[in-house]
């Protein structure tokens, strides 16, 4: 059974996680295009971060972060190889938009990487379409941005 719950980014298990997040990304993508927030940030009162557990194991991770009531930026979205495709992305997406819904935001922000292929698919499943860079995003070949009008 998979367990959406309020976490800290910097309890053993899931600093594991992130870490293995930064690792992919540093590989992936030159320090310019890699827009990860460090922990501290994760921390702050205008992000909810959450923790995934399957069985007991936590196997994922994501925040959102509330900007202004103008919109949510989905940031350190992560989901261990061996779940993926068992829902658990789905299930910590679903808790962060609910999450903005329910504090009067109606729109859901993010960027990812062109080589997420399967993050990418799976934000398109659930109703996200590209838009132009956001904030204080600028335009990068290797980013792709995508938004999501919820419904309140």
């Amino acid at each position: 059974m998979i367990t959406i719950t309020p976490g800290d980014p910097r309890t053993p298990a899931v600093k594991r996680l992130i870490d293995e997040l930064d690792r992919q990304q540093e590989a992936l993508y030159p320090p310019e295009s890699n827009h990860l927030d460090p922990l501290d940030v994760l921390r702050r009162a205008n992000v909810r971060f959450v923790v995934a557990t399957l069985d007991g194991e936590v196997v994922g991770c994501g925040a959102v972060k509330s900007m202004a009531d103008e919109y949510g930026e989905i940031k350190r979205m992560f989901v261990t190889p061996e779940v993926r495709g068992m829902g658990v992305g789905r299930a910590i997406l679903a808790d962060l938009e609910a999450h903005l819904i329910a504090n009067g935001i109606s729109v859901a922000r993010l960027e990812t990487g062109v080589h997420q292929k399967s993050a990418i698919a799976l934000y398109g499943k659930c109703g996200y379409i590209e838009i132009a860079p956001f904030g204080k995003y600028k335009a990068d070949p290797l980013s792709v941005f995508m938004e999501k009008h919820l419904k309140q």
